[in-house]
């Protein structure tokens, strides 16, 4: 399965083969231990991680319901009348399908199959970069999507990744696709990393987002003896990043009227938490402020808002 898909959860592995994700994960450490792959936080890839990059075809079938949830309560996010940047990637894919519900939206991107997902929403402007595809994962890099990002501004960044870390934040495999993540970033007054748990405490080689400059983190919830996974979102909410974390069941509607700011506290694998307003970009990791809209809060691409 490894070497069909690039990457592979243990999640999955354990549902692939009906036995229990303990059983699974000794039987992984032992074809670590001959060389044939290399785990990871909740999966296993192929040697030379650091490096190697799964193609679109791979990713799409990895963690599908995971990414479902992630997307479900990422989407609560987004208000009627905003503009966003949306990255590249399976999880901002299922983002985008639900982001076609949002009336008076607009959406830049870099990518083809988030475009494809909002081409027939009603009432949702899309707004693609140029540059080059990259047909491994159908988006636009290089030097022509950087080029078409400058001077924009929007409210928020929704991105996802290869790897996330506290002490490194946000990486992919990739050198093109960071290059692109990076004026995304730049681009936005806040940022929302979407990424499953088997992200978590894996490091990639390109960094795209550093710890500091991520507002928000949505993620699914960890399996319950994978204490890695706990620790690396516990260490993400110490350094103020705000943590959501998708568990089973339908996700609660978001409130219109903000949330007063708090320090993010991560209880455990097995909690739950409610997604609060993410806050601006941060000045300091532990007291986010709260994002004010509003005419003139986004640059020239925002429709404006009623009322």
């Amino acid at each position: 399965m490894v070497r069909a898909n690039g990457a592979v959860s243990l999640r999955e592995l354990a549902r692939v083969v009906q036995t229990s994700e303990v059983t699974v994960r000794r039987d992984v450490r032992a074809l670590e231990s001959e060389g044939l792959l290399d785990r990871r936080h909740g999966g296993a890839v192929l040697p030379g991680g650091y490096t190697r990059e799964s193609g679109f075809p791979h990713k799409s079938h990895l963690a599908t319901a995971e990414k479902t949830a992630i997307a479900d309560l990422a989407a609560g996010l987004v208000q009627e009348g905003e503009a966003i940047v949306v990255g590249a990637g399976t999880t901002t894919q299922e983002l985008a399908r639900r982001l076609a519900r949002v009336p008076g939206l607009t959406v830049v991107t870099n990518s083809l199959l988030v475009a494809q997902a909002l081409a027939h929403a009603n009432r949702v402007e899309v707004v693609m970069t140029g540059g080059t595809l990259r047909g491994s994962n159908y988006a636009l890099v290089g030097s022509g999507a950087e080029q078409s990002l400058h001077g924009l501004r929007v409210s928020r960044a929704f991105l996802s990744g290869s790897g996330l870390t506290a002490e490194r934040g946000l990486s992919t495999s990739n050198m093109l696709s960071a290059s692109v993540d990076r004026a995304l970033v730049q681009s936005a007054a806040e940022v929302v990393v979407v990424a499953d748990h088997t992200k978590l405490g894996t490091d990639t080689m390109f960094q795209t987002v550093p710890t500091d400059l991520i507002t928000h983190l949505v993620t699914d919830e960890p399996p319950a003896e994978n204490e890695r996974a706990g620790g690396e979102l516990q260490a993400l909410a110490d350094q103020g990043v705000q943590i959501a974390v998708a568990g089973p069941g339908p996700v609660q509607e978001r409130a219109d009227a903000p949330q007063q700011p708090h320090q993010p506290q991560y209880p455990g694998p097995s909690a739950r938490q409610e997604v609060p307003l993410p806050g601006q970009r941060r000045n300091h990791p532990a007291s986010p402020p709260p994002l004010r809209g509003g005419p003139g809060s986004v640059a020239d691409l925002a429709p404006r808002r009623r009322g």
